[in-house]
């Protein structure tokens, strides 16, 4: 099936070279190349062209869970009547299992699934080992291990019009799928039985399927809105699939033998533990074990059954996990395309994330909480992630010499506004400070404002204290200010309130500031992870939202990233003045109206009237709540909750979730 792309835009500026430049590449069977865009290039619509164009599956990784939603809501709106899915492992809340042993202190598994996102996950897998027209964009969670896919895809059940059938047949398999029975609650993952018919809520589907029995065959199968109970016309209603409502699968016949393996490794590990004087450690994780095995007998599932993959996969020690990835060389081969979103960031943290992992797990296997197999529940080691796609996108508009020196490169580099890139001044760190109240003031006579980043968050106050001592209007931003107050400064310095903010790496806070004219970098050449190639073109890029922006780089010596970002933007700024000269493009400053305070500072909030923030939360003081407003505090909490993981916005969530806990406690 083909990807059909619904755009009011079509392809203009430099992004038709790109599109056709990637798609040769995917032709001539290139494993890598990268996408090299600078923001506001429309690098999204270019990866949505070429997915139309080749009719690939397509996995897009982000290194952030909130930027995967942005993606997933882009794509989406561009293939409405295709698969698009979007792919985390932890929900709303995710506190991984842990124990630490200078307090003594175990801290349980504990997972707050949205039905929104479930539902999301399992429709991902189901998509891809049912379509061929799938996007899935998934966070850098989607290399752990999910169980095989094998056992996953001949998991179901299949319900064919006419096939004589038992109805407690039916109840058994929905059951060993994961499905729960639930007579008045009919919710996703859950089936009810009504006198000759079975309601059926796929977990990955946003309506129900009714089966209709009659002289003990499949009479009907009806499509059908849970809320309402309204009939919804389908073309193949004479047969029926019902996937799991869990992503691990486990066999029973697997799990006979799996657990004459795990019974012998618990013996020989405990034996193990006792040797070494470790009693408790010993009996602790008989006790353990014995009790998920006996959870597994009796239904099917346990939390954390993941730890015992390895026994029910058949992977022997050490040998990777099976993931999101493996669903796609399951259903597609290597006829797939894989897309890494700002490569520069993701890259790095597909890295790092066994060692974390292992580490926590260390600690569990040697304290008895975990069996050594519990190593082999992680995530994918680079090396096995790398090989796993014959065909890798990376995007970013400053990717690292890894993806680079691997890659063929194209190009994306022209803005629709005409904009180009700042120019940059290189001055000398001596006497940085007086030079840059000079370039203030200039700036300030016309209204203009000034971005400056330093190396400390302390040297960041102190300079806005020695600012404001000369009457300069200053601030400064840095993570140690809440979220809502820092929404609030950059308000005030577009509304004129100030002229210049201070901050530490101000790349990170996603400042989109039109009123920018300068950015000054103090310290440039302190190379390091502030000062690297690619923090300097992604900090001088805040100044490219403004046609008189300029940036000021102060350094007693050029750095090889100095020297190596200074080139970058000037080549980018001739390549766009050369494009704006043939195409007669007048450069235009962007125009962004300033947003209203979200909530007011009043000292004591009507908080039943408020919208729920950073600044709600931190006003509720429960210890000042009656017990009637605390459970209309809580519901008003949960539903908030529950509606903001839904709108993806995961951090608030969280924080949502702590504070319902706080009021209880």
């Amino acid at each position: 099936m083909n990807f059909k792309l619904v755009s009011s835009f079509k392809p203009t500026g430099d992004q038709p070279q790109a599109i056709k430049g990637l798609i040769g590449g995917l032709k001539d069977n290139l494993k890598n190349q990268v996408l090299i865009g600078v923001t506001g290039s429309g690098k999204t619509f270019t990866m949505a062209n070429v997915i139309k164009e080749t009719g690939l599956p397509t996995l897009v990784i982000s290194h952030n869970k909130t930027l995967a939603g942005q993606l997933y809501q882009e794509f989406r709106d561009f293939f409405p009547e295709n698969a698009v899915s979007y792919f985390v492992s932890y929900y709303d809340y995710y506190q991984p299992e842990a124990y630490i042993p200078t307090t003594d202190t175990y801290i349980e598994k504990e997972a707050q699934i949205n039905e929104l996102i479930d539902k999301l996950r399992l429709q991902s897998t189901t998509n891809i080992l049912t379509r061929a027209d799938v996007v899935v964009v998934a966070s850098v969670s989607c290399i752990y291990n999910i169980g095989s896919p094998k056992e996953y895809g001949k998991s179901i059940l299949e319900l064919v019009v006419g096939n004589p059938v038992d109805p407690k047949s039916i109840f058994r398999r929905l059951v060993e799928l994961q499905y729960e029975r639930s007579e008045f609650d009919f919710k996703r993952g859950t089936f009810r039985v009504r006198g000759d018919r079975i309601d059926i809520y796929p977990a990955y589907e946003d309506n129900g399927y009714r089966i209709i029995l009659k002289n003990g065959e499949v009479g009907k199968i009806e499509k059908f809105e849970p809320v309402s109970g309204k009939i919804i016309s389908i073309k193949d209603a004479a047969r029926l699939i019902i996937y799991p409502a869990k992503h691990y699968m486990m066999d029973r016949k697997v799990f006979q033998s799996a657990e004459v393996q795990i019974r012998d490794d618990l013996k020989k590990e405990s034996e193990a533990l006792k040797k070494q004087g470790k009693l408790l450690e010993a009996e602790r994780l008989i006790r353990r074990v014995n009790y998920d095995l006996e959870m597994i007998k009796e239904i099917g599932y346990v939390t954390g059954i993941e730890n015992y993959s390895r026994y029910f996969d058949g992977r022997g020690i050490g040998d990777p996990p099976y993931t999101l990835l493996d669903y796609f060389k399951e259903a597609y081969g290597t006829d797939w395309l894989l897309i890494l979103d700002e490569s520069h960031m993701t890259v790095p943290q597909l890295r790092g994330m066994y060692n974390g992992d292992f580490s926590r797990k260390k600690t569990l296997i040697d304290f008895g909480f975990r069996l050594k197999a519990a190593y082999d529940n992680r995530p994918l080691k680079f090396e096995e992630f790398y090989p796993s796609a014959s065909k890798i996108i990376y995007v970013s508009a400053t990717p690292d010499e890894w993806e680079i020196k691997r890659s063929k490169v194209v190009e994306q580099l022209i803005r629709p506004t005409g904009i180009i890139d700042p120019e940059v001044i290189i001055k000398p760190a001596e006497g940085e400070v007086q030079d840059l109240i000079k370039e203030i003031e200039i700036r300030a006579q016309k209204n203009q404002k000034v971005l400056v980043t330093t190396l400390t968050k302390k040297t960041a106050e102190d300079l806005t204290g020695y600012l404001k001592e000369r009457k300069i209007r200053a601030s400064y931003l840095h993570s140690d200010i809440q979220t809502l107050e820092r929404s609030d400064i950059l308000d005030n310095l577009r509304k004129g309130e100030f002229d210049v903010l201070i901050g530490v790496n101000l790349l990170r806070e996603g400042l989109d500031l039109p009123e920018v004219s300068l950015v000054a970098i103090l310290d440039a050449d302190q190379e390091g992870f502030l000062r690297s190639y690619t923090s300097l073109i992604q900090t001088m890029g805040r100044a490219a939202r403004n046609i008189t922006g300029q940036v000021i780089v102060y350094a007693d010596r050029i750095t090889r990233s100095i020297k190596l970002a200074v080139d970058e933007i000037e080549r980018r700024r001739k390549y766009q003045a050369e494009y704006n000269k043939k195409h007669r493009i007048t450069p235009k400053t962007i125009v962004k109206p300033v947003r209203e305070k979200i909530v007011g500072r009043e000292d004591t909030p009507m908080i039943f009237d408020q919208k729920v923030d950073d600044y709600f939360l931190e006003n509720i003081k429960s210890d000042g709540l009656t017990p009637f407003d605390k459970k209309k505090v809580i519901k008003k909490l949960e539903l908030e909750m529950k509606r903001q993981a839904e709108d993806l916005n995961f951090e608030l969530a969280i924080k949502i979730r702590e504070k319902i806990k706080e009021i209880k406690n």
